[in-house]
């Protein structure tokens, strides 16, 4: 633990005292009826898609009713969550246009919006922070578990700004019931999702109970388990150009009489069938309390997250040990001079508060608050030996006052405040122990102009950045808005457009960095110099109906200045290659769009045709281009639904993606074509459905170019989904 856990602990302490203040005036208000505190749960039919309907509010904000500021929002629920599911968050929403996955490995993956990831991406759990790493390292799995979500959003748009600096590129909110917002109607609500597949050999299942306890309470109870085996791939796992370099590698150690190491290196490149060291085991547990009274609800959650999964090697740049006395290497778990196997175990004890409480009819009308603290150890392992260790404690709070709408005005105010203390011991500690402080204010404002929309969004951050082992306190003030104006066509089309002006302090990681890093394999540099990152975005977007018709197109440019990424310098240290941050501007242009058209719709029968496109093109000031972009995609897909079944068919192409930067390879194309079957056994009741998935019919082997370890860690090859949910 870090000697900065005291103020944790006291902040942790201070919202408790408040949560009993706050008690006191929810148990002296009137109770109302169930069925005006309860929301009611999405329709959960064959017709739930993740898509953009004008007068859908997607991020539940009392005192907004349009949200056009989140142009491009998806919803993700129901049987559409079911069949989109995958063993990590980034996997289960790349089929969403301007989504992808960094794809490091099946144990950590997280999502690419509109080509940005890491720390311009917000993951959020019920509008609050991960409080983990994932967004400092692709290595470093999201504490969050998709078996147990009720709803992900993909939040897109510059009013995502209202939950962070770190979110310019986009927020995934993920929606679960550890905190409980609804009495049941039962005696006792369970709802559970069982899930297996033939490319991981995935054995996985997740349970949520709940139980009303009188009147004014609701008890809340969830887990999960899933299991699986290294990934089954198509064809060889090296890319084709990694592949043609090791065999003339070894080659060339044959000629000098290295013929143990020749051997390694041939096998490594004739390596199929499946990534080695790529198995998965996860299990969480939550329980949660919440107290309502009339229209106000205070509620508590504690949970635990633990998974441990393997980290693929790279044949030609992977981790070597330090030379012996001798100058000999050390030998490894692989072999006399070979390699350790590298494996993290990571666990994280996480406690929220959620309360809403009633102002009734002033200029305020509900008071929000959300608060989470977070105990995080992450081990990475060689071996059995104990490598590096990263203990991160975090803490987060907001509190939001939501306006009651009067002459078409509303909005949200609030305020936010973040500490994170970070540790790592080891060998090969890369980043030091810091402390980083975020204190924010922010707002929301939506007014309607007779016909348009206008919304003005704002939030000031602070930064501080502290590292007293190194000497460098850093700190940052930055300010962010967004303006949006919007109109509804009588048919229901809605149109607009967005101009938003970004700003986004360094991270810690991206400040301090340096060393080599087991995961990645890799000598990560930071710069203790970098300085605030801009950019201005403008976005034009089009979504409703036209006609039979469902569209939700956009369109939109960010300019950045002092953009911060890491790239590849081509030099090595430690015998690992050298990644450094570095800083200039850079340009991100890019579309996506999805149109959902009726062919047949005939009473019970209905037949229509799904078309995702999705395309980001990111250059350097310079002339080179970002590393990691994702390529173009198209998604083109036939969906029947009658009675009881839903049958789907889909075809994905990604094309060949050769705008690289320096030392980065390119990416060739590929398609994969995918189906599934669904039925509801009980007619009339969506209770419970049986689905059956068949991806990649064709064994076609596909690489993710936004992945850091695309050449060596392919997708799954053919893949028979089976799982059933139920909810009663």
């Amino acid at each position: 633990m870090t000697s900065n856990a005291s103020p944790l602990r006291s902040a942790v302490s201070a919202i408790a005292l408040a949560s009993a203040f706050a008690a006191a005036p929810l148990a002296a208000q009137d109770e109302t009826d169930d069925d005006q505190r309860a929301s009611q749960q999405a329709d959960d039919d064959f017709h739930n898609r993740s898509r953009d309907l004008p007068p859908e509010i997607v991020v539940t904000a009392a005192g907004l009713t349009q949200l056009d500021v989140l142009a491009g929002t998806s919803v993700l629920e129901g049987f559409e969550l079911q069949r989109s599911l995958d063993g990590t968050l980034g996997d289960t929403l790349v089929k969403i246009p301007g989504v992808s996955s960094t794809g490091f490995a099946p144990g950590s993956s997280r999502p690419v919006l509109r080509g940005l990831q890491g720390e311009r991406v917000r993951v959020l759990i019920d509008g609050l922070g991960a409080i983990d790493v994932s967004n400092t390292s692709v290595d470093h799995a999201v504490t969050i578990d998709v078996l147990t979500a009720e709803r992900i959003d993909i939040l897109r748009g510059p009013a995502v700004l209202l939950y962070g600096s770190s979110a310019i590129g986009g927020a995934v909110n993920v929606i679960d019931k550890r905190i409980p917002r609804r009495i049941p109607d039962e005696k006792i609500h369970i709802d559970g999702l069982v899930r297996g597949d033939t490319a991981l050999d995935t054995r996985e299942f997740g349970a949520s109970l709940d139980a009303p306890l009188g009147s004014m309470f609701v008890f809340h109870v969830d887990g999960s388990y899933r299991n699986t085996n290294d990934l089954e791939i198509a064809g060889f796992q090296i890319a084709p150009d990694l592949r043609a370099d090791l065999l003339a590698d070894a080659d060339e150690e044959e000629e000098e009489g290295e013929f143990e190491e020749a051997d390694e290196m041939r096998e490594a490149a004739n390596q199929t069938g499946f990534v080695p060291n790529s198995a998965t085991e996860t299990w969480t547990a939550n329980a949660g309390l919440t107290f309502f009274s009339g229209d106000s609800n205070l509620g508590f959650a504690v949970g635990w997250y633990d998974t441990r999964y393997g980290v693929p090697g790279n044949p030609e740049g992977g981790h070597h040990h330090g030379e012996g006395e001798e100058g000999e290497e050390e030998e490894g778990e692989g072999g006399e001079g070979g390699e350790e196997i590298v494996s993290i175990d990571l666990r994280q004890f996480r406690a929220d508060l959620r309360g809403e409480l009633d102002l009734g009819d002033g200029f305020f009308d509900t008071l929000i608050t959300r608060a989470g603290f977070s105990d995080y150890t992450h081990t990475e392992f060689e071996g059995d030996e104990v490598g590096t260790v990263f203990d991160v404690q975090g803490f987060e709070a907001r509190a939001e006052l939501a306006q009651t709408r009067r002459n078409g005005w509303g909005g949200n105010t609030g305020v936010q405040f973040y500490l994170r203390d970070f540790v790592a011991f080891g060998a090969e500690a890369y980043v030091p122990k810091n402390t980083t402080t975020q204190f924010a204010v922010f707002t929301l404002q939506e007014f309607d102009l007779g016909g348009v929309q206008l919304e003005v969004a704002g939030r000031y951050e602070t930064t501080d950045i502290e590292s007293t082992t190194v000497g460098i306190e850093r700190k940052f003030d930055t300010f962010s808005g967004a303006l949006s104006l919007s109109r509804e066509t009588e048919s229901g089309l809605r149109f607009g457009v967005n101009v938003s002006r970004a700003e986004r302090a360094p991270s810690a990681e991206e400040l301090l960095s340096n060393g080599p890093h087991i995961a990645t394999q890799a000598f990560e540099i930071g710069d203790p110099d970098l300085s605030v990152e801009s950019a201005w975005g403008v976005e034009a977007y089009l979504r409703g109906r036209i006609g039979p018709a469902t569209i939700s197109l956009a369109a939109y440019r960010n300019w950045f200045d002092d953009f911060i990424y890491l790239q590849d310098t081509g030099l090595e240290e430690d015998e690992l290659p050298v990644f450094v941050y570095l800083q200039q501007g850079a340009t991100y242009t890019g579309f996506e769009g999805e149109i959902e058209f009726p062919l047949i719709d005939s009473g019970p029968f209905r037949l229509t045709t799904d078309l995702h496109v999705e395309y980001v093109d990111a250059d350097l000031d310079d002339g080179s281009s970002v590393p990691r972009t994702p390529p173009l995609s198209l998604l083109g897909a036939l969906e029947a639904d009658w009675e009881q079944f839903n049958i789907r068919g889909e075809v994905q192409w990604f094309d060949d993606q050769d705008s690289v930067s320096a030392f980065e390879t390119p990416t060739d194309g590929f398609t994969f074509v995918n189906a599934s079957i669904a039925w509801r056994p009980i007619r009339g009741d969506n209770n419970v459905t049986l689905l059956l998935q068949a991806e990649n019919i064709f064994d076609v082997t596909g690489r993710r170019h936004a992945s850091f370890t695309k050449d060596f860690v392919p997708l799954a090859g053919r893949n028979i989904k089976g799982s059933v949910r139920f909810s009663f």
